[in-house]
């Protein structure tokens, strides 16, 4: 294309001026989009099969008796893969999120947003769940506006009614299943089991759960996407001209205009102006107007195109997955030095995240002096520091724990009653121990006693704690 011709047809930049889903007085228009069909769209009904699958069996797998995922934050309890994690794990949790963080900002830099369109909950459902219901029940697009519009009949009431009893049903189990990743599966059999008023907490949190969800699917719909969802608008800096996104071939496509099948015309472009990529597109915007923060990804408009440029004789992929660079200049880099440097980033991360979680240990012990105490010198002259010990049992199992002084020289660690430590699962055990030091092992005030912790015979962890004794103890 001549610099003339891509001058002329430069895209008109004011559609960025507006919503596709809001009219000039502010008002929602609402979205009838075209029933999708296709090659893409068929392969994302496998996708979703298999991840809605994941969700809703997810709280009844168990790995090694624990659930696959639980995210408890009110009892501050989360299992990932089996694998306990407790509120002192937070600088692990912290890491975790800060990875996922720096893997989202590169697979976005490369691939643009395929997870909206692909994977992200709001996008399956809506797409692939709520909307195919109402196919089925009000039929395609043009139909379920003329009811919208026709009078209150009979007909009418139960095709609503119906629609709306499904959507309440699936809101409830969407409700459930997500409650279960929160507080586990067996309590929300015994909310689920029990009569409201014996557990109103959760009552009350699965009926909101289920009033949200209702809420998303049924009226707030691609709203969700366009105006609160913050991924979207991370886009603006995230993209880039070398970033894979569903785009329309402006060099191939314009100028637009009518074509008949096996007609011949070099003056226009491919696109022949039949503005099904648009009706077809679930947050109403024209692909054909650039990449734009409405936009999901979700294929549908690549469907639509193909299907259109078979009828009419012309190769697939007018619309279709490309970068801005390689629809303008042929080429397409995938490599870029902002590429090198997320991935490096990422790397690291993932290097450091791998060897806390390898040494991360089934115990984690804290001793503290006492507060407001000071040594005391014990009848055979050596002297004592009291100290607070806290256990916290990471795992699945009780765990039978001993604690020794490992140094210096002649340094004693005893408990406070009864001596076995046994810390039950899942939770912390306080203990009070003495430390006692001969008074001429003591050098300085302030004394360096390093803390031993074994588990069957094993050392576990090493601790240094600092312990108090008179300046002049060693010429005593």
């Amino acid at each position: 294309m001549s610099q003339a011709t891509e001058n002329l047809y430069q895209y008109d930049e004011e559609f960025r001026d507006t919503l596709g889903t809001v009219d000039e007085k502010g008002k929602r228009v609402w979205v009838y989009p075209k029933k999708p069909g296709g090659s893409y769209h068929r392969a994302r009904i496998i996708v979703t099969i298999v991840l809605l699958t994941i969700f809703f069996t997810g709280p009844f797998i168990k790995i090694g008796g624990q659930p696959f995922l639980l995210l408890n934050i009110f009892e501050r309890r989360f299992v990932i893969l089996g694998q306990a994690f407790w509120p002192q794990d937070f600088f692990l949790l912290a890491l975790t999120l800060i990875t996922l963080f720096v893997f989202i900002i590169l697979f976005t830099v490369v691939f643009g947003r395929v997870w909206c369109g692909w994977a992200c909950p709001q996008t399956l459902f809506m797409e692939m769940v709520f909307r195919k219901i109402e196919y089925l029940i009000e039929g395609n697009a043009n139909q379920q506006r003329k009811l919208n519009q026709a009078p209150w009949t009979g007909e009418k009431i139960f095709k609503k009614g119906l629609k709306q009893f499904i959507f309440i049903t699936i809101s409830v189990l969407i409700s459930h299943t997500a409650m279960a990743y929160l507080i586990g599966i067996e309590q929300v059999k015994v909310i689920v089991s029990h009569p409201p008023t014996e557990n109103l907490a959760g009552f009350f949190g699965l009926v909101a759960f289920t009033g949200i969800f209702y809420g998303v699917f049924a009226w707030f719909r691609e709203q969700a996407c366009v105006a609160v969802c913050p991924y979207g608008r991370l886009q603006g800096v995230l993209l880039d001209k070398n970033s894979i996104v569903v785009a329309y071939d402006w060099v191939r496509g314009e100028p637009r205009g009518k074509l008949k099948k096996g007609a011949v015309d070099t003056s226009k472009g491919d696109c022949v102006d039949c503005k099904l990529c648009v009706h077809v597109c679930p947050t109403g915007i024209d692909i054909r107007n650039g990449t734009q923060l409405d936009c999901v990804n979700c294929t549908a408009c690549i469907d639509a195109c193909d299907d259109v440029m078979l009828k009419v004789g012309k190769p697939k992929g007018l619309i279709r997955y490309a970068s801005y660079n390689s629809i303008k200049d042929g080429i397409a880099k995938l490599v870029t030095p902002r590429v090198i440097g997320y991935s490096f980033v990422l790397l690291a991360l993932l290097t450091l995240l791998s060897f806390m979680l390898a040494t991360r240990s089934d115990v984690e012990t804290t001793v503290l002096k006492v507060p407001g105490t000071l040594y005391q010198r014990a009848d055979d002259g050596a002297i004592t520091n009291l100290y607070n010990v806290e256990f916290v049992n990471k795992t699945f199992e009780d765990i039978t724990l001993e604690v020794k002084a490992e140094s210096p020289e002649g340094a004693v660690l005893s408990k406070v009653g009864e001596q076995e430590v046994v810390v039950p699962a899942g939770e912390m055990l306080k203990s009070v121990y003495f430390i006692k030091i001969p008074a001429e092992k003591i050098q300085t005030a302030k004394t360096v006693v390093v803390v031993g912790v074994y588990k069957d015979g094993k050392l576990i962890e090493k601790l240094k704690v600092k312990f108090i004794g008179p300046v002049k103890a060693i010429n005593n």
